[in-house]
């Protein structure tokens, strides 16, 4: 469904060159939920946007399908960490819902049941009328949700969509996901840097390295398909794929401290 092959990114100016991604190769077959996670500023986000065609890569390329992705491609939704920016405070939770639908120029009737449809999957049937601004902050990702999802997407891409929001509304977000990617089985890869979500979530774990970011692993999460916050996160087998993330996001670590610390007298 979904194949990356050699993504290389490199930001120039007059003063500095950085090199953030450095040939990323993984692919997504169809129906999966994947997460991707590593440290803060490993280039995530850099990797996101040039999967969702909002950003060139220096060299390599995203296949969608089969087709290489030259810009937004229409078979993908992208559900962003920041929701109060990707919602219109003057449109209603429907209107919002309903906007990206208008752009497929689907029929009237078929663009109300879509919105009806994944407003109920996300638990907002009866906030439709509502306006972003009067809703929670979880409530509004919840909108976000159920816009990408009503776009019935190939793939969706989730870019830390829950970082803005407090412990136990990611909780319940977390569960939501999950259930979605059951009833739709949309093709999902859920960027994070949270290592319990990671594992929480998904089927595999794309664990990437400190910047210019690799893969460092491509962890196979075996828990059980049905999950929730207490039994899962308190098995002895979560513990156990949690420690081998953790491990390897936090391996290269000292290497990189050491590099960064000149010796004394120096500079």
């Amino acid at each position: 469904m979904l194949d990356v092959r050699g993504i290389k990114k490199v930001y120039e100016s007059r003063d500095r060159t950085v090199e953030a991604v450095r040939d990323l190769t993984f692919t997504l077959q169809a129906g999966e939920l994947a997460c991707l996670v590593g440290p803060s500023g490993c280039g995530k986000t850099t990797l996101l946007k040039i999967m969702s065609g909002l950003l060139d890569p220096t060299s390599g390329e995203v296949l969608l399908e089969g087709k290489r992705v030259q810009g937004p491609p229409p078979g993908m939704a992208v559900v962003f960490q920041e929701y109060g920016r990707s919602l219109f405070p003057w449109m209603t939770v429907r209107e919002n819902v309903e906007l990206p639908l208008k752009q497929k120029k689907l029929p009237a009737t078929r663009r109300s049941e879509l919105v009806e449809e994944s407003l109920a999957a996300v638990g907002l049937a009866e906030a439709h009328g509502a306006y972003p601004w009067q809703l929670s902050g979880g409530m509004q990702q919840r909108v976000a949700i159920a816009r990408a999802v009503a776009y019935e997407p190939h793939v969706l891409l989730m870019d830390e969509p829950f970082a803005a929001v407090d412990a136990q509304t990611r909780a319940d977000l977390e569960d939501l996901i999950r259930d979605l990617w059951h009833k739709f089985q949309v093709t999902t890869l859920f960027v994070t840097h949270d290592i319990d979500e990671a594992v929480y979530l998904g089927q595999r774990v794309l664990i990437l390295s400190n910047s210019p970011t690799v893969i460092r692993d491509d962890l196979a999460i075996d828990l059980p398909d049905q999950r929730d916050q207490l039994t899962t996160r308190s098995s002895p087998r979560f513990a156990e794929l949690r420690a081998r993330v953790y491990e390897q996001i936090h391996r290269v670590k000292p290497a990189v401290d050491k590099e960064s610390v000149a010796p004394a007298g120096v500079g």
